[in-house]
C-alpha cells in the first residue's frame, strides 16, 4: 500500500487530502482540489439522492485526467445510514479510487472496494477503533485527531501517530486543526504519510458553505467553538454563533442524542442548522478560490521543509 501511496505522490502538489465534509464538501470542491494537486473528497449524503449522486459521481470521474490528484468517496457506514448499499453500489460502479468509512466498521465493504481495486481507509479517532479498523482489512487509516471540525478526536496528534505506528505500518492519514503548511510537514515529521485539512476548504469559493458561514469562519477564533455531543449525538467542534443563530439554547439540549444519519438532506436534524470549525479556525482570514489556497498552502510547506 505505501508504494501505492507513493504513485499518487506524484499526481500531488502537497501530501494532503480535501477532507470530507458533511454538507459542505461536493463536485465543485473535488474537482478543484484535484486539479489543484490535492486529493478531493466528499461524504456520500451529501447528494441529495441516489440520483444525484450517480451525477455527481459522473462529473467527477468526466472531469478528471490521469494527471490530476485521485478523489476519494466517503461512505457513513453507521446503521443509521439507509442509503449504505445503494450509494456503495455506485462507488463500485464509477471505481473510486479512495474509500474512507466513517462512524461504523468498515469490514463489511473491504472486500467489496478491493474487487475493482480500490483502497479502503477508516476514519477513527481512538487507539482501540485504530485496531479494530486493522483488523478489518482496512488498507489505511484516516486518524482524527483532537482539533477537529465536526466530529472529533479526544488524543492528540502528538500522540495518537506513534500510538497507532506501534501495530500499524501502513498509509496514515492525520486530521485535526492542520491548518496551514508548516502543519501539513509536521503530520509528515510525526509519520503520517497525508495530512487532513477541511476547516480552510469550507471558506473556499467551491464549497457548498452558504455565505454566511463562509462569513462566520472569518470572523471567528477558537474561542468561538463549542465541543458537545448534543448536536449529533457523537463528540463535535461547532461554531457556537451558528448555534445561537438556529435559536437552540445548548443547556436545555439532550447531551447524548441518538446517532441519526438517516436523510441528511431532509433540513429536520439539529446539525442540518448549525456550522462546524476545526481549532484552525482563527486562520481563516478570507473566502477565496481553492488555486489560491493550495497555493499559499504549497509555498508555506515547502519554507517548513527548509528549516
Amino acid at each position: 500500500m505505501r508504494d501505492r501511496i507513493g504513485q499518487w505522490r506524484e499526481r500531488l502538489s502537497l501530501p494532503l487530502v480535501a477532507a470530507p465534509m458533511f454538507l459542505i464538501s461536493g463536485p465543485e470542491l473535488v474537482l478543484a482540489s484535484c486539479r489543484n494537486g490535492v486529493i478531493g473528497s466528499f461524504p456520500t449524503p451529501n447528494a441529495r439522492t441516489v440520483a444525484d449522486l450517480d451525477q455527481w459521481l459522473d462529473r467527477i470521474t468526466t472531469g478528471l485526467t490521469q494527471k490530476d490528484a485521485p478523489w476519494a468517496a466517503n461512505v457513513v457506514v453507521h446503521r443509521s445510514n439507509s442509503r449504505l448499499d445503494e450509494d456503495l453500489d455506485l462507488v463500485m460502479r464509477y471505481k473510486a479510487p479512495l474509500v474512507i468509512t466513517a462512524l461504523g466498521s468498515p469490514r463489511a465493504i473491504v472486500e467489496r472496494v478491493h474487487d475493482y481495486g480500490g483502497l479502503v481507509f477508516a476514519d477513527v479517532n481512538s487507539v482501540p477503533f485504530a485496531r479494530k479498523a486493522v483488523e478489518a482489512g482496512v488498507d489505511g487509516l484516516v486518524l482524527v485527531a483532537a482539533g477537529a471540525g465536526g466530529h472529533t478526536g479526544n488524543m492528540t496528534g502528538f500522540s495518537f501517530v506513534p500510538a497507532v505506528r506501534a501495530f500499524f505500518d501502513g498509509p496514515l492519514i492525520l486530521g485535526g486543526g492542520i491548518t496551514d503548511g508548516a502543519g501539513i510537514r509536521a503530520a509528515e515529521v510525526l509519520g503520517a504519510d497525508l495530512a487532513y485539512m477541511g476547516t480552510r476548504f469550507i471558506a473556499c469559493e467551491e464549497s457548498l458553505a452558504a455565505p454566511e458561514y463562509r462569513e462566520m469562519l472569518v470572523s471567528s477564533t477558537v474561542d468561538d467553538l463549542i465541543l458537545t455531543r448534543a448536536i449529533t449525538g457523537v463528540a463535535a467542534n461547532w461554531l457556537k454563533p451558528s448555534i445561537l443563530r438556529a435559536g437552540y439554547d445548548l443547556d436545555a439540549m439532550e447531551k447524548n442524542p441518538d446517532i441519526d444519519f438517516t436523510d441528511p438532506q431532509s433540513g429536520a436534524k439539529r446539525w442540518a442548522h448549525v456550522w462546524s470549525a476545526g481549532h484552525g479556525v482563527g486562520l481563516v482570514d478570507r473566502t477565496e478560490p481553492v488555486t489560491s489556497l493550495v497555493a499559499r498552502l504549497k509555498a508555506e510547506y515547502e519554507e517548513a521543509r527548509k528549516r
